[in-house]
C-alpha cells in the first residue's frame, strides 16, 4: 500500500463515507490544518467506499482538486483512497489503486510543494517496472485471454481469404504484440491447398518503450520468424523499418511507396498481395487534439495524422486492411472525462484476471503492471507523452470510410473459428457481430475489442 503522512480523516470526508455523493468540489476549502480532526474512522465507515461508483466519484473529486491546485483537498481524498484501495485487494480496489498511483504522479507534476511534501513517503512506490518478456513468455502471455487472440484469429481468417491465389504476400504488421500473430498465420498459410505463397514481412519498430516490451531486438525476432517459416516450408523475408507512430509512420509509408513502385515496374504487381495488419497500434498515432506534421506528399495541413495515414495506406492499393483495437474513447482533453472513460473500461482486465491467474503470480504482476502503465499514461501525461488515445469502433469505421475503404464481412467459417477460440477461455467472454460487418469481443456483455476488415472502394 502507498504510504502517506499520518493525517487523520477530516470530518467532511468522514461524512463522505456515509454519503459518497456529497459535494467535495467547493471552490473554497473549509478545512484548516490546525483544526482538530477526529481519528481514523471505523472499518464499517470505510467499508461504504467499496462500491465502484463511490471509488469513481472519489477519483473524480481528487482529479478536480489536483487540476485546481487544491493540494489540501487532494491530499485528503488521496488519503482516503490509499486506505480503501490496496494493491492486493479485489478487482475494484486494484483498479482504483492504479488510478490512485496515476493521480499522485499527475499531482507531483503540478509542482505543488505542499503536495510533494505530503507524498514524500509515497514517491518511492510509484515507479512502474514493466517486465521485458522473452519470446516464449510473451507468446504465453498473449494466449492467457482472448484480448489479443480474438484479433489474431479474426484477422488471420480475413487475410487468408483475401490472399487466395496470390503467389507473393507482402504483410505490413503494425502490432503492439511484436509479431506474436505471425506464427499462427504462417501455420495457416502453410496448409493452403494450392501451396504456400512467399511472404514478405515488414514491421515498423515503433513500440519498443510501450508495454508489453520484448527483451529481443526486431532483427533477432525476424531471424526466428524466418526460421519458423522455413520449418513449415514457407519462404519468408523479414525487414524492420525504423518508424514512429508519433509522425503517423511517415517514413514507413514513404519506403512502402518506393517498394510498391518497384514491384509494379517489374511487372509483379498482379501476383503480389499487400496486406496491412493493424493490431492495437493505430491509436498511438496522434489525433486531432495534438495538431499535425504533414506527410511530405500531403499538401493539406488541416488533416489529422490518423486521417493522413489511412489515406496514405489507401494510395498503396492494399489487397486488404485489418483494423483491430480496443473499443473505448480516451481522446478527451478533459481529465475527468478521460478518467471516467478509462475507469469504466479498464475494470474489465482487472475483472478478467481473477478468472485465470492466481493472486501473487508473476504473470499477474506483469499483466496488471501493463494496465497500470496505460492508466498512468491516460491520467498523468499530456501532449505528445500521452500516447494512449483510444478511439471507439464507430469513429474508426468513419475514418476508414472517409479514406475510401469499404468494410467486408467476416465469413461464417471465420466467425466459427473465433467462437471456437473463445471456448478455450473462461465463461464471460462473448462475440457480437456488429451491423457494420465487424466483430466485437465482449466481457459480461461489455464491448472490449473490435475487429474490422477493409478493401479499397
Amino acid at each position: 500500500m502507498l504510504q502517506f503522512t499520518e493525517t487523520p480523516l477530516p470530518p467532511s470526508l468522514h461524512q463522505y463515507a456515509i454519503n459518497p455523493y456529497s459535494d467535495l468540489t467547493m471552490s473554497k476549502n473549509p478545512f484548516h490544518r490546525t483544526r482538530p480532526w477526529p481519528g481514523f474512522p471505523t472499518s464499517k465507515a470505510l467499508g461504504n467506499f467499496g462500491d465502484a461508483n463511490c471509488m469513481e466519484q472519489l477519483l473524480v473529486h481528487c482529479a478536480n482538486a489536483i487540476d485546481s491546485n487544491d493540494a489540501t483537498l487532494a491530499q485528503q481524498i488521496l488519503w482516503v483512497l490509499n486506505n480503501i484501495a490496496p494493491p492486493d485487494g479485489d478487482s475494484n480496489q486494484r483498479l482504483t489503486c492504479g488510478f490512485l498511483r496515476a493521480l499522485i504522479v499527475r499531482a507531483a507534476k503540478t509542482g505543488s510543494c505542499k503536495m510533494l511534501t505530503a507524498m514524500a513517503n509515497a514517491n518511492a512506490n510509484l515507479a512502474l517496472h514493466a517486465h521485458k518478456f522473452s519470446v516464449i513468455e510473451l507468446a504465453s502471455f498473449v494466449d492467457l485471454t482472448p484480448w489479443h487472440r480474438f484479433g489474431f484469429t479474426a484477422a488471420n481468417a480475413a487475410i487468408l481469404e483475401a490472399i487466395e491465389g496470390f503467389s507473393v504476400v507482402h504483410i505490413i504488421d503494425l502490432s503492439s504484440t511484436h509479431c506474436m500473430q505471425i506464427p499462427t498465420l504462417i501455420d495457416s498459410i502453410a496448409n493452403r491447398p494450392e501451396g504456400p505463397p512467399f511472404i514478405k514481412l515488414t514491421v515498423a519498430g515503433a513500440t519498443t518503450d510501450v508495454p508489453p516490451m520484448l527483451d529481443l531486438s526486431y532483427e533477432d525476432l525476424g531471424s526466428r520468424l524466418v526460421n519458423f517459416a522455413r520449418s513449415r516450408n514457407v519462404g519468408m523475408e523479414f525487414r524492420v523499418i525504423p518508424s514512429s507512430s508519433s509522425d503517423g509512420f511517415a517514413s514507413l509509408i514513404e519506403q512502402l511507396r518506393v517498394v510498391q513502385q518497384l514491384v509494379f515496374a517489374e511487372g509483379g504487381g498482379e501476383g503480389e498481395a499487400l496486406v496491412v495488419n493493424c493490431h492495437m497500434m493505430l491509436h498511438y498515432i496522434p489525433e486531432e487534439t495534438l495538431g499535425v506534421t504533414p506527410y511530405s506528399f500531403e499538401s493539406s495541413t488541416t488533416s489529422s495524422l490518423r486521417t493522413m495515414f489511412l489515406k496514405a495506406i489507401r494510395s498503396l492499393e492494399p489487397t486488404v486492411v485489418v483494423v483491430v483495437d480496443e473499443d473505448a474513447d480516451f481522446t478527451s482533453n478533459n481529465l475527468v472525462c478521460r478518467l471516467r472513460s478509462a475507469f469504466n473500461y479498464l475494470w474489465i482486465p482487472y475483472d478478467t484476471v481473477d478468472t485465470f491467474l492466481p493472486r501473487g503470480s508473476k504473470q499477474r504482476q506483469w499483466y496488471e503492471a501493463d494496465i497500470c502503465w496505460k492508466i498512468e499514461n491516460v491520467i498523468a501525461q499530456e501532449g505528445v507523452q500521452r500516447v494512449e488515445r483510444l478511439e471507439p469502433k464507430s469513429r474508426w469505421i468513419q475514418r476508414m470510410r472517409n479514406a475510401n475503404f469499404r468494410g467486408i464481412p467476416f465469413s461464417e467459417e471465420s466467425i466459427l473459428e473465433v467462437k471456437s477460440m473463445l471456448d478455450d477461455h473462461a465463461a464471460g467472454w462473448g462475440l457480437k457481430k456488429a451491423e457494420d460487418e465487424g466483430l466485437v469481443l465482449t466481457w459480461k456483455g461489455h464491448n472490449v475489442v473490435f475487429a474490422t476488415a477493409w478493401v479499397p472502394t
